[in-house]
């Protein structure tokens, strides 16, 4: 028998007997090896005290359930965790130690008429740069204190840490050159706000990587990746298609998924929470 601790929290939609976008809410939370089907019960409930997994939990294994959903299992470890609102899942690592930390929903507003799901995401940071950020700077903190930090949350941005952003499509009619002209407005307007106008050139650099000839279908897949340096790397379906290297940049594309004003608030909240609860997860 062996304890795996899985420490992370993600926000979760009131549970109710109906289903959503096509899904049984109660169902899709974590998903997990056939083993680890109870991890992905209680993480899923865990921020509904009333949640009848959460009630015999603490009735069965009280000790186990550790602050921000944490729990010990026996012989079962998470693979994967689920956007409840698509059912879309998200591995909980990429690579050594990059971890999964947020995952959400992009919506767009279709003709002012409706609202569409556009793409669901997951944001992963490395834990070893969190870590050190952490230690580093807010070590006399404790955790609750750093969440709510605004200093902290521009540190994530700013700091030379390891960062992902995985966008899985949703809207099977999505293609590329809407992508592109999505980037050119959001990306554009955060370069405005936090290097001036004069950011055309940086701008063309990052949307001409969308090329035509690039088919994303439902449930394919776009990587946001920044590496050491402060370096933006592009991969589609997994193939790198381009790079480049800017502060400015990779602040001005984390801000649109954990700035203030984020496409999913309860993807940045859940985010900062798991990257504060890094520095105390030993």
């Amino acid at each position: 028998m062996v304890s795996f601790r899985f420490p992370f929290s993600f926000s979760q939609p009131p549970r109710a007997t109906s289903s959503f976008s096509g899904f049984s809410i109660s169902a899709v939370a974590v998903s997990v090896t056939a083993g680890a089907a109870t991890a992905g019960a209680a993480i899923a409930a865990s921020r509904n005290p009333n949640h009848p997994i959460v009630e015999w939990a603490l009735s069965s294994h009280r000790s186990s359930l550790l602050p921000w959903g944490s729990i010990t299992l026996a012989d079962s470890t998470p693979e994967s965790v689920v956007e409840p609102k698509t059912g879309f899942s998200f591995p909980a690592s990429i690579g050594d130690s990059r971890r999964l930390l947020g995952v959400g929903l992009r919506k767009k507003s279709l003709l002012g008429l409706k609202n569409i799901d556009v793409y669901a995401f997951g944001v992963y940071a490395d834990c070893d740069d969190v870590k050190k950020l952490v230690g580093d700077k807010y070590a006399n903190l404790p955790a609750s204190e750093i969440r709510g930090n605004k200093a902290f949350m521009d540190d994530l941005m700013e700091a030379d840490i390891k960062m992902t952003i995985r966008l899985q499509i949703v809207y099977g009619k999505l293609n590329i050159r809407s992508v592109r002209n999505a980037f050119q407005e959001s990306v554009g307007n955060r370069l405005n706000k936090f290097g001036g106008s004069d950011n055309d050139e940086l701008l063309q650099s990052f949307t001409s990587l969308f090329k035509d000839e690039y088919k994303i279908p439902r449930n394919s897949t776009i990587d946001l990746t920044k590496e050491p340096g402060h370096v933006l790397c592009v991969a589609i379906e997994g193939n790198h298609v381009g790079s480049v290297q800017s502060q400015l940049l990779c602040r001005s594309i984390l801000d649109l998924y954990i700035g203030e004003e984020p496409f999913d608030k309860n993807a940045r909240e859940d985010f900062l929470d798991n990257a504060a609860s890094l520095a105390f997860d030993n």
